[in-house]
């Protein structure tokens, strides 16, 4: 139904006859700048939390030139989100909001004005949704007087999270493992600037392989945080696990880069100080919807908390930092890893302290292998072949150790 609206929009005002390209994309610690090689007759902006963003849609373009973030913007990607519109998204690493935005008289620069705020002004113009900005009324057909919107719908606000089902046998003495489909909803994740394939769908399909191995397998339970479309924030996602008591969590990712020739999967585990700075960067892109909720024992004094959470991290980073070896060692035959397969980053989705967890980066969706294999059903059944292998040895071993 959206893209209908916007083609329907995009009749309403007009548009040249040949698509415009982005020229250029630049960002300041006051303005995000785009340019057009022509006339564009609107565009549309809006916040998205977890983590913070600003995502511009412009219909009736290509995508085009490289862009350079500066200020709050640390990172710009931009693809198509459907046939008719490219969007742009805009990593943020402090909370500041849309203020206005404007075109120029010739319609070919679209100027965003940006302002700091605080995290709650930001889940607030979250709140408020979309922006529209047309081009002036010049450029745009005798018609275009009537003012239109683009509504895109977002998933309800919910008092709790309603617990997954869980699959493979029924006796609950088996392990359980709780499997995360990054993204989804309203957060499309990265976006291939090739194919316009979104991360959100990347993610689950290989969530859902994953989950039907293990169920083959016979000797994992499994759940999904999401087997739909649904948007979660992060603490939900870790929280599904912490209330079903899963042995260990598992969330799915796939990575992007401003360049095309960066590829293969990586695997995270919690270190509260980065491996390296690409670690680094990759926990400030990922954390901000969450970053004032931690683990809630109110019950306790600062410091027996402090004590608490720190005894119970080390159990589950060590234990997560062995399964990530291992996962390595037996999807490495038929799954390309990084030079570096293994690294260690502070993710808010890796902090439930009493459940084990890894973020897995499933490939590089900026790059056409890669996305050619995480997109094939034969590369899915692959990874999750290398999944059901590394867990029934992790279990194995545990159950051996006790």
């Amino acid at each position: 139904m959206a893209a209908v609206l916007l083609m329907i929009a995009a009749l309403l005002v007009g548009h040249p006859a040949a698509a415009a390209t982005i020229r250029s994309v630049d960002a300041t610690a006051s303005a995000i700048t785009i340019r057009f090689d022509g006339p564009i007759p609107s565009a549309s902006a809006f916040m998205v939390d977890g983590p913070n963003r600003i995502a511009v849609d412009v219909a009736g373009v290509e995508p085009g030139a490289a862009a350079n973030p500066g200020g709050a913007v640390v990172r710009i990607r931009q693809g198509r989100f459907n046939p008719t519109t490219v969007r742009l998204v805009f990593d943020l690493s402090a909370p500041v909001v849309v203020a206005n935005g404007s075109f120029s008289a010739d319609g070919g620069t679209l100027t965003l004005a940006l302002r700091p705020a605080s995290q709650a002004r930001f889940t607030a113009a979250v709140r408020q949704g979309r922006s529209n900005f047309l081009a002036p009324a010049g450029l745009r057909s005798a018609t275009a007087n009537r003012r239109y919107s683009v509504t895109v719908p977002l998933d309800p606000p919910r008092k709790a999270v309603a617990l997954p089902a869980v699959a493979g046998p029924s006796d609950d003495s088996r392990p359980l493992v709780v499997i995360d489909a990054g993204h989804g909803g309203h957060d499309p994740g990265a976006l291939s600037p090739t194919r316009g394939k979104r991360e959100k769908d990347i993610t689950l399909a290989v969530a859902r392989a994953i989950r039907d191995e293990l169920v083959r397998g016979g000797r994992v339970r499994v759940a999904l945080t999401r087997d739909d479309d649904r948007y979660l924030v992060l603490r939900e996602r870790f929280e599904i696990a912490r209330r079903l008591g899963a042995d260990l969590f598992i969330s799915i990712h796939a990575d992007s880069a401003p360049s095309a020739d960066a590829r293969g999967a990586t695997i995270y585990t919690l270190s509260e100080v980065a491996s390296d700075r690409e670690a680094a960067l990759l926990a400030q892109r990922e954390n901000k919807a969450d970053i004032v909720h931690g683990v809630n024992l109110s019950g306790e004094n600062a410091d027996v908390t402090s004590i608490l959470i720190d005894l119970a991290q080390r159990e589950t980073m060590n234990t997560a930092a062995s399964f990530a070896r291992l996962l390595q060692r037996e999807a490495a035959p038929d799954v390309p890893f990084r030079a570096t397969p293994h690294r260690m980053a502070s993710l808010m989705v890796l902090k439930a302290p009493d459940v084990p967890s890894l973020l897995f980066e499933c490939g590089y969706i900026t790059n056409d292998e890669d996305l050619a294999f995480i997109g094939s059903k034969k590369g899915r059944d692959s990874i999750a072949r290398g999944f059901r292998q590394a867990l029934e040895i992790h279990f194995a071993r545990q159950m051996a150790s006790r």
